[in-house]
């Protein structure tokens, strides 16, 4: 039996992925998230595909003329960028943004909605609801920093990146620039500094060799459990203001970065550094900004 002709495995029904309760993780598209999506996706490959793009946004980019007909050779995840190789040398780039999702259906199955893209296989259909960003690659990949998701992770490479920028960064800030390491999304940025006991806002020079590491090991590890359908439950990440689970302490939170996104630590558990503003961190609830082109 052809293995990629058989149905997707550990999909919900309406095939996004796990959603659970408030208290654990949701799953968004951050590297595992992405990870899963090109999994889902191999049951294409082979194929040639019949491709529409429903939504206006992705009609006037006119990939459809460029790709209907062609032959999916590849998908692949590198970071948070999803890149689809068709036959012929096109590649087409798909990053999630906040609110995307792939969809793995039956070829026949109604599609509801407008999404951003359908590739019609011999037996399932890819529909992509959210895209924000898809395009035919530029080389966008190669600008990137190691995989975290990598099997195995080259850590030693992601460490030599977050050394030879300005250590007086913030070492949160330095996790979400894709320059340096692909994959990690904000929520698994405050996950993995919690599980290694490092403030978001400590300077890289006063981060250790092997509190970095720790932190790194940390990501891919929470990461990778995941993507393999490992549950567990958010430690510090949008629980701003309840009781962080090692020590009791109010997890607070405060923007962070040029993209001023929202970071999440527990003061006690993660010491060492402090918000650069004399204003008290929030503690009610929070607001949530965009992203730079090469931040997660």
């Amino acid at each position: 039996m052809n293995s990629k002709r058989l149905a997707p495995r550990g999909l919900t029904p309406n095939g996004a992925g796990l959603i659970l309760d408030g208290s654990t993780f949701r799953v968004v598209p951050e590297g595992d998230a992405v990870h899963r999506a090109a999994r889902r996706l191999q049951t294409l490959v082979g194929d040639e595909v019949e491709v529409e793009t429903p939504h206006p946004r992705a009609a006037v980019k006119q990939l459809g003329p460029v790709l209907d007909g062609r032959r999916l050779e590849a998908v692949e995840a590198v970071g948070k960028n999803l890149l689809l190789r068709f036959e012929g040398g096109v590649v087409l780039r798909s990053h999630m943004r906040m609110k995307g999702r792939w969809r793995v259906l039956p070829r026949d199955e109604p599609i509801f909605g407008l999404p951003w893209l359908v590739l019609r296989g011999e037996q399932y259909a890819g529909v992509l609801y959210g895209g924000s960003v898809l395009e035919l690659d530029r080389g966008v990949a190669r600008w990137l920093g190691p995989d975290i998701l990598a099997q195995p992770p080259d850590l030693h490479g992601v460490f030599r990146n977050l050394r030879a920028i300005p250590q007086t960064r913030a070492v949160g800030d330095a996790l979400l620039d894709q320059r340096l390491v692909a994959g990690i999304g904000n929520m698994w940025k405050a996950e993995c500094l919690w599980a290694a006991e490092l403030s978001p806002w400590r300077r890289l020079a006063d981060v250790s060799d092997d509190e970095l590491r720790r932190a790194l090991e940390a990501a891919h590890r929470l990461m990778e459990g995941r993507l393999d359908g490992v549950l567990g439950r958010r430690q510090v990440y949008r629980r701003v203001g309840r009781p962080c689970p090692r020590c009791r302490t109010a997890i607070r939170s405060w923007p962070q970065g040029d993209g001023a996104r929202m970071t999440y630590w527990c003061p006690q558990c993660q010491p060492g550094g402090d918000p650069p503003t004399p204003l008290r961190p929030r503690t009610g609830p929070t607001l949530f900004k965009g992203e730079g082109p090469l931040r997660a």
